[in-house]
């Protein structure tokens, strides 16, 4: 079955992951070293299809594989490195990654205006921060959290970028913070 790139896996097509802020994200944990997320996600995303490295930090993405029970494959995951923390980011594609929760509020694939109401009344139930982006993203750096837009044909959908504490301070700012320049320009699939 051809398919466009830019279909969208509907909810049950997506792998289910749950976010702790500064912890983890599904089965990765940040400061893992590449080889460690390899490991993890081995068997449902495949290894990187292409990564790259700028000064001492590193990229790599990771592809759903069809056999794990989507209709079709595509970039699920970038996974961000630095070379003092290992795993320090991800940013979950909003087409094709895993559907992450944060107390079961939904992050990826979603209508970005919605999910930032959703994200505003949650950090104020929570007495946290609610920072935004030069780009206009939503961000919790309490949590390490930034709520990106990426392309979905005519349409945008949420895309996160999920980080360790070591990058969380600044993770705003797309020009002084730690999250590569690389994903501040990634808006389209």
């Amino acid at each position: 079955m051809a398919l466009d790139i830019w279909d969208v896996l509907v909810e049950s097509q997506r792998l289910q992951w749950s976010f702790t802020p500064f912890e983890r994200v599904g089965p990765l944990e940040f400061g893992m070293t590449h080889a460690q997320v390899q490991g993890r996600v081995h068997g449902v995303l495949s290894v990187a299809v292409s990564q790259g490295t700028s000064g001492g930090e590193g990229w790599a993405e990771f592809w759903l594989e069809r056999s794990s029970g989507a209709a079709f494959s595509g970039p699920a995951i970038t996974a961000y490195y630095d070379e003092s923390v290992g795993l320090a980011g991800i940013a979950v594609n909003a087409l094709r990654g895993p559907q992450v929760t944060l107390e079961g509020i939904r992050l990826v694939g979603q209508t970005p205006s919605r999910l930032e109401g959703k994200f505003t009344d949650y950090l104020m139930a929570h007495s946290r921060e609610l920072r935004y982006s030069q780009s206009a993203d939503p961000c919790s750096p309490q949590l390490g959290l930034v709520l990106r837009a990426q392309r979905a044909g005519d349409a945008v959908l949420s895309r996160p970028v999920l980080v360790a504490k070591a990058w969380a301070d600044r993770c705003w700012d797309t020009s002084e913070g730690c999250i590569p320049s690389r994903e501040w320009k990634t808006f389209e699939w």
